[in-house]
């Protein structure tokens, strides 16, 4: 995306501390990029085709710590990627969205999924791709990147994590809506 169109995209209001802790009670799903948010956005390619990611273990906790706080987390990826898949299996996730080049088209198909609307969400990602579903999610629900986010994407944040993707940022956002609902 160039630059004339991410400027035009609105960044989130800075909410208070109180709307922050309301929107995160209200927290029913978290939505998650792959590549870049919980991996470092390397890829090890074979001559068969990709044949590695490399994921953080604390991220899975964060999954799992969410789960057992009742809010649900789900991969939303345009990568269509077996180690993804497995990935999302082990988690025991039951939702992932692989495939999705237009994330924020695809904001109607997750709430007809789930029943849950964009107060009910959250979403981090960290490239361009991320920009629309960012910007539709912030209105209502709450966003995050990690620190190595693509610098378009961090206006569209509440939460600018301190740890890069692939590097436990995805359990630094869980960790901080977790701590915003006590």
């Amino acid at each position: 995306m160039d630059r004339e169109v991410a400027s035009l995209l609105t960044p989130p209001a800075r909410l208070t501390r109180q709307e922050l802790q309301r929107r995160a009670s209200a927290l029913r799903l978290v939505l998650t990029d792959v590549d870049g948010v919980l991996t470092d956005a390397g890829v090890y390619y074979s001559a068969e085709g990709e044949a590695m990611k490399r994921f953080n273990v604390r991220d899975g906790m964060g999954v799992e710590l969410l789960r057992e706080r009742g809010i649900i987390t789900a991969f939303l990826t345009r990568e269509r990627s077996p180690i993804v898949a497995h990935r999302a299996e082990k988690l025991r996730m039951h939702l992932y969205y692989m495939g999705i080049h237009d994330k924020r088209a695809h904001l109607p198909q997750i709430a007809r999924d789930t029943g849950f609307s964009l107060s009910e969400l959250a979403y981090i990602g960290d490239d361009v791709n991320d920009l629309g579903v960012l910007e539709a999610v912030a209105e209502r629900g709450l966003t995050a990147a990690p620190n190595d986010a693509h610098p378009s994407v961090l206006p569209l944040a509440h939460h600018r994590c301190k740890a890069n993707g692939g590097y436990g940022a995805f359990r630094e956002f869980a960790d901080w809506l977790l701590e915003l609902r006590r």
